[in-house]
């Protein structure tokens, strides 16, 4: 552990919640800070400690049925400040529900070893797996497109699974964890992909994840008529997770971008998922105020057709974040209510493969306002929306280069031939929100204030 120590802070000052709450007793209705969106301080000034910060009373859907106060109530043994992985580990405690905070220092990789050495994606490979025989074993003109079986597609997985050990991080119930840095040095979280399974009551803030790289792609044969290649890692899923507050984080591709990663088979050897997935009945979640840069298939909620399961949860709200360099799903939704306003989404100049931003999918109820859209001259407005077996999509207050636009009318009107026309009328209208302000007004906040380091 390069003689690094894993410290359990007692500095802290005592939980600002009722003394009356019993370790394990969240009580979330109370917020121990009400935090505000409104613009940030600049890196020169000193962040405060937001270690048992709780999401403000109407700040979006994890305000809902209690709301979410994630570690606050942690007593000071249950305060952790980590430096490795191996630190940050223990103190994820196996994704225990025990109340916690874990403040993250500096920049930990998630692809060490104990001892706290790199690992590559040679030190994962096993039983003989390597990409140039993987790559002749599954070729379809000689495979065809059956499935891949035999012994190079078990070795992949073999060293699947032993990338998996090290990157996948389970966080519990209960639990907060922060960066600790500002702007010009925030925390950052390497290769990592935090996994909320089940969890009830967690918060992340003012951290940076980057390239949650995946070592071992799997081919495809049938995926999308040409075959496709599939990875493995989001750098953050929520999977039937509850009441979840992320806030304040950077997530990107940094240091691997796929459009840099070579083509086999015809399709670019994609090596990351999604930055931010909410799916498997995840409901009551709140994303503020972060950046989501340089990335395929940023945001997906929801994650099947057929996952009927989903009807009544997945009720996210994305309110004062950024979208920039990203290609599609920002987000794309099935069956959830998501609140998505003072957005503000950048696509460079020399972008060549955007797709879409707002996805309208099965039985989504997406209301959409006061968001600001900036495209280089090849895209249009009626570009920002897809559609597949959606049928209703409210927008209002949308800035496009500018300009006022109505994407609702202008989806129909340039769609119509391949897809259904889209109604306005999504059945609900949000009220657990903050303050709605004006597109340009959050666009110049948003550009300023979203992102890691830049907590108020």
């Amino acid at each position: 552990m390069g003689g690094r120590s894993y410290v359990a802070s007692s500095w802290l000052a005592a939980s600002p919640l009722s003394a009356s709450r019993e370790r394990g007793d969240l009580h979330r209705g109370g917020a121990a800070y009400r935090y505000s969106p409104a613009p940030l301080r600049g890196a020169a000034d000193p962040l405060r400690d937001i270690s048992r910060d709780a999401l403000a009373p109407n700040d979006g859907w994890a305000a809902a049925g209690g709301g979410t106060a994630g570690g606050s109530t942690a007593d000071d043994a249950r305060v952790f400040t980590v430096r490795n992985r191996s630190e940050l580990v223990r103190a994820l405690d196996g994704g225990s529900a025990t109340p916690k905070i874990i403040r993250i220092a500096g920049t930990i990789d998630a692809n060490t070893d104990d001892d706290g050495d790199h690992l590559d994606c040679a030190d994962y490979a096993t039983d003989g797996y390597s990409t140039k025989k993987y790559l002749a074993a599954y070729d379809p003109r000689t495979w065809g497109s059956a499935k891949p079986s035999g012994p190079q597609e078990e070795a992949r997985q073999a060293s699947a699974a032993r990338q998996a050990e090290r990157i996948e991080l389970a966080v519990g119930s209960h639990t907060t964890i922060v960066g600790l840095g500002g702007s010009e040095n925030p925390a950052v979280l390497k290769g990592a992909s935090l996994q909320l399974r089940g969890a009830d009551n967690v918060i992340v803030r003012n951290l940076e994840l980057r390239d949650a790289y995946d070592c071992f792609p799997v081919w495809q044969p049938n995926t999308g008529g040409l075959g496709d290649w599939k990875t493995a890692y989001d750098n953050i899923w929520l999977r039937g997770a509850t009441h979840v507050w992320i806030d304040h984080v950077t997530v990107s591709d940094r240091g691997h971008p796929d459009e840099k990663e070579p083509t086999y088979f015809g399709r670019n050897y994609l090596r990351h998922d999604g930055l931010l997935d909410i799916t498997n009945a995840s409901d009551l979640v709140t994303v503020s105020w972060s950046r989501f840069a340089d990335h395929d298939k940023a945001m997906l909620i929801g994650n099947g057709d057929t996952a009927t399961g989903d009807r009544g949860k997945l009720r996210v709200t994305l309110h004062h974040n950024e979208f920039e360099s990203v290609v599609q799903r920002a987000p794309r939704v099935r069956f959830g209510q998501v609140h998505v306003y003072n957005n503000r989404y950048v696509v460079p100049a020399g972008a060549h493969d955007y797709r879409y931003s707002l996805g309208v999918s099965t039985e989504s109820a997406m209301y959409a306002e006061n968001n600001a859209f900036h495209t280089p001259g090849h895209i249009e407005a009626a570009d920002l929306v897809k559609s597949w077996n959606g049928t209703a999509l409210h927008q209002s207050g949308t800035l496009f280069n500018g300009y006022p636009v109505d994407l609702l009318a202008i989806h129909n009107a340039y769609n119509s031939g391949s897809e259904r026309d889209l109604t306005a009328d999504v059945g609900w209208r949000p009220t657990l929100h903050t303050k709605i302000d004006s597109a340009e007004a959050a666009d110049r906040a948003v550009a300023g204030g979203a992102g890691a380091g830049r907590t108020p």
